[in-house]
């Protein structure tokens, strides 16, 4: 397939020049005259014309997909790097399709796209009444699952043509969209593609939501004791349910993937991030995921069981990582890089105030680097520090870096009772702070201390608060943070490899960030195909 770049291609002459040897001079040692013969004058090399940038250019039309209601072709779209055709996908994908990448093509959501019709808590048999009536699906009874399995391959960029757009993975579909260290696939923003979006530019369409059957809590409908447990997405006025018992669902694979300017707030109060996991399970695959400036958080994740490296993410207007609601993930090798004088926390994990609800929340979290450099407005009047831990949650931290040294570093709010309150594990953790550096707080008679929360990280092993960073790049260790002692995160989770470093980047020489990313004011990932992310990747 053609791969088109607006790379600026420069030639380049090389000036040629006539050697001067010993055959030159005439009738040496004689005592006559010398007659120099001097070579001509070279001739000036013109000045190379640059050549100007190769641009995109329309397809002629529409790729043919399987799902009946095809594409729509809705003419095209020009920003600085070119023109595409513009193809809309149907409001509901009905079967199972393959988005291919071809010049000049690019994908639009004009608005809500359901992968699939919502299956329900469990999978549907013969006669079983409709769980939820996803606009544009059926709305009586299903005898199957839908299984629709949307694919998308690597370099295909899909944007959101409206703020209100967003694709959603119902119960008992799935989607594969796996891209590729060179062939990243990019979902962002109308405004993007045409060149309208900056360093600080946020919430111009929804995200990207997958939702299953795992275990949740904090139940929109039915409970937790009956084992009924549901929630509604938050934000979506129209029903988009998740929640089931099955921790081990599979809502497909998201590899190598951008999610840039996300966030639209979908209702009052509510709003997507770039990327939410809704109880998936562990037979999903998610790993190499950038979210860049989403205006809520980079992303969060509701209930399930899952598993997730190489994660980044830049620009986040509130906080780079949430998760809640019963929630039990493991995450390895992670950059959370807030944007400077914005944002709220690196970290925000807890279950919404029911510390009653099981399964608790769970987070472990190995060689990580998360950073904030300035202090923020948002976190001083809501969470305050750069990692709060409160509710019905259980965390453990490895191998990391906490970098606020503006800002207290963790705060842990205590709620419900003494039992049940939040619990932190950390191990070869260092952290930079302001003078403070820890926060407590909480109801009475459970509410935790500064002091608390500091015996709680001294009580750890390998730990260090009065840490120096000597970060170079912003993110890419120095000298202080190779000289500190890491842990095996083996010894926490048989997810995680086996480290002898502390932090998420080891060295120069580890560059498990590059190629893939896009880049911006705030992190430089370096060269690669995709560029700025205020442009669209080369690739296209």
């Amino acid at each position: 397939m053609t791969t088109i770049s607006r790379s600026l291609v420069l030639g380049c002459s090389v000036l040629a020049l006539a050697a001067c040897g010993p055959e030159d001079i005439a009738s040496p040692g004689t005592g006559g005259n010398i007659t120099i013969n001097n070579p001509p004058a070279p001739t000036p090399s013109p000045t190379p014309t640059p050549t100007a940038p190769v641009l995109v250019t329309p397809a002629a039309g529409c790729p043919t997909i399987t799902d009946p209601q095809g594409l729509t072709d809705t003419g095209t779209i020009s920003g600085p790097t070119g023109e595409w055709r513009v193809c809309d996908l149907p409001r509901v994908i009905r079967a199972s399709t393959t988005l291919p990448r071809l010049p000049g093509v690019l994908y639009r959501m004009n608005g809500r796209v359901d992968v699939g019709c919502d299956g329900g808590f469990t999978a549907p048999t013969a006669g079983t009444p409709y769980a939820t009536s996803t606009v544009g699906c059926p709305s009586a009874t299903l005898t199957a699952d839908t299984a629709v399995k949307l694919t998308i391959e690597p370099g295909v960029v899909v944007f959101g043509g409206t703020g209100q757009s967003w694709l959603a993975v119902n119960r008992g579909n799935s989607i594969s969209a796996v891209g590729t260290a060179t062939q990243p696939i990019v979902f962002t923003s109308r405004d993007n593609v045409q060149g309208l979006d900056t360093e600080t530019s946020q919430g111009k369409w929804g995200g990207v939501v997958l939702m299953g059957r795992a275990v949740t809590t904090d139940c929109t409908t039915g409970s937790v004791a009956a084992g009924t447990c549901e929630r509604q997405t938050e934000g979506a006025p129209d029903p988009a349910r998740f929640g089931g018992a099955d921790d081990t669902y599979n809502a497909g694979s998201l590899k190598y993937v951008q999610i840039r300017y996300s966030g639209f707030v979908l209702g009052q109060n509510v709003e997507l991030q770039a990327l939410t996991t809704e109880a998936i399970g562990s037979g999903t695959v998610i790993d190499h995921i950038q979210s860049h400036n989403s205006s809520d958080d980079g992303a969060e994740f509701f209930g399930g069981k899952f598993n997730l490296k190489y994660y980044i993410a830049t620009g986040a207007d509130d906080d780079s990582l949430d998760v809640d609601t019963g929630a039990r993930v493991d995450v390895q090798y992670a950059l959370l890089l807030q944007r400077d004088a914005a944002g709220d926390a690196l970290f925000e994990i807890d279950s919404n105030g029911n510390e009653a609800d099981t399964p608790r929340t769970q987070l472990r979290v190995a060689n990580f680097t998360a950073i904030q450099r300035q202090a923020s407005v948002n976190n001083d009047n809501n969470d305050q520090a750069s990692a709060l831990f409160r509710g019905n949650s259980d965390i453990t931290l490895v191998n990391g870096l906490i970098i606020s040294p503006n800002n207290e570093c963790v705060r842990m709010h205590g709620t419900g009772s003494t039992a049940l309150r939040t619990t932190l594990l950390p191990r070869s953790v260092a952290l930079q702070c302001n003078a403070n550096k820890f926060i407590g707080s909480g109801t009475a008679g459970v509410a935790f201390t500064a002091g608390d929360v500091s015996a709680i990280f001294a009580g750890g092993t390998n730990n260090n608060d009065a840490f120096t960073n000597t970060l170079t790049g912003l993110f890419v260790n120095g000298a202080n943070e190779t000289a500190l002692v890491a842990t095996d995160p083996k010894t926490i989770s048989s997810f995680f490899d086996s480290t002898t470093w502390v932090g998420a980047v080891k060295d120069a020489s580890d560059t498990w960030y590059a190629g893939w990313t896009c880049n911006s004011a705030l992190a430089n990932f370096g060269t690669g195909n995709s560029g700025d992310c205020t442009s669209l990747p080369k690739i296209v």
